[in-house]
């Protein structure tokens, strides 16, 4: 797929949130069980930006947005600002072409001019593909939480997975 990546704009946020509700009503990426909604989703927008350590990258199809990968805050804590936890998204046909690699590649180098030193991201289990995409862009495993989570009645595991901004 021929995807074009840059960063999010307000106007994609219909399509995002599409994305990000396909998830949550088919899947285990997010462990939210209730559709987001877009005011929902103009709140979570406004925590990217264009320079900073939290950013918003978008691939679009022409003017269809196909995926997104995030940078957002770790945790809350002062003691964390250099770390942050990535995302990444992808509408359900646009999967198994390379896309979430692409995302990857653009997000690690956006994040490299910034005062991100540490990428954090959770992978729920089963999930072969992800796990492989984290692995093959310099991520080493940390730990597995077992069963720490239930959406939809099912227990979800999860991986999380480390590296430094900087190889």
């Amino acid at each position: 797929m021929n995807a074009e990546l840059r960063p999010g704009r307000e106007d994609d946020l219909w399509q995002l949130l599409g994305i990000y509700n396909h998830h949550v009503r088919h899947g285990y990426a997010t462990f939210d069980e209730s559709e987001a909604t877009l005011s929902d989703r103009r709140a979570w927008f406004a925590a990217y930006s264009k320079t900073g350590p939290h950013r918003l990258l978008v691939a679009a199809d022409g003017d269809r947005v196909v995926g997104y990968a995030t940078s957002s805050s770790y945790r809350p804590h002062p003691a964390f600002k250099h770390t942050v936890e990535t995302s990444i998204y992808l509408a359900p046909d646009a999967t198994g072409q390379g896309l979430g690699g692409r995302l990857y590649d653009a997000l690690l180098a956006a994040l490299a001019g910034t005062t991100a030193e540490r990428v954090v991201a959770a992978v729920a289990l089963p999930n072969d593909a992800s796990v492989a995409l984290h692995l093959s862009r310099g991520f080493s495993i940390v730990g597995t939480f077992t069963d720490y989570a239930v959406k939809n009645g099912r227990h979800i595991s999860s991986t999380w997975f480390e590296r430094p901004v900087l190889p």
